[in-house]
């Protein structure tokens, strides 16, 4: 209870951020600040982290799958579904951690926070889930296993958009220096 009272004030407060963004607007926009962990100029972390969110929310699916027709394809499913996305997001949190803690505007945005923190919250709960499925064989996860993957699914929604806003609000791990649009582009977007 306190983590989530915890999680929805982190988000409120990110969410203000977003409404009031201090890096830069359309008239002076924010300079872009490359990504630490690069191959070649690429960042790496949101080069991993589709694999992470498509395997966690999967496993809501599929768990509701397995719920609704006892095929024991969808138990099965879910469980390595939930294990893909454990080790994935470990992997894209090792990276997307090297890119926090060496980049200061990512430490300073309550959406870097939200992010940073709230990502291992949902692995946490992904482990929960794939733990409440341990000794079940290939039966229909449990009541408590689904609620698991649903919170899972819907942190990783709400963490999903603070990375997406550290990126294209905030300009974290972006290459470019200054406004990268000509004046025609502009004239489209705005």
């Amino acid at each position: 209870m306190v983590w989530s009272t915890l999680m929805a004030s982190a988000a409120v407060t990110a969410i203000g951020d977003t409404l009031n963004p201090v890096d830069g607007d359309r008239e002076n926009p924010a300079r872009g600040l490359p990504s630490t962990a690069a191959v070649g100029g690429h960042p790496l972390h949101p080069m991993m982290i589709p694999y992470p969110v498509a395997f966690l929310t999967g496993a809501l699916v599929t768990d509701l799958a397995a719920r609704s027709t006892e095929d024991p394809f969808w138990a099965r499913a879910s469980k390595w579904l939930l294990g893909a996305g454990i080790v994935s997001g470990l992997a894209a949190g090792a990276v997307g951690a090297i890119d926090y803690f060496t980049i200061r505007r990512a430490r300073e945005k309550t959406v870097g926070k939200l992010h940073a923190y709230g990502n291992p919250a949902a692995l946490g709960l992904a482990a929960a889930s794939l733990l409440a499925r341990r000794g079940s064989g290939d039966e229909p996860p449990s009541t408590t296993a689904v609620g698991l993957s649903a919170a899972t699914a819907a942190l990783v929604g709400v963490t999903g958009w603070a990375g997406a806003e550290l990126s294209y609000r905030h300009m974290v791990g972006v290459i470019g220096e200054n406004d990268q649009h000509d004046h025609e582009e502009k004239q489209l977007v705005h």
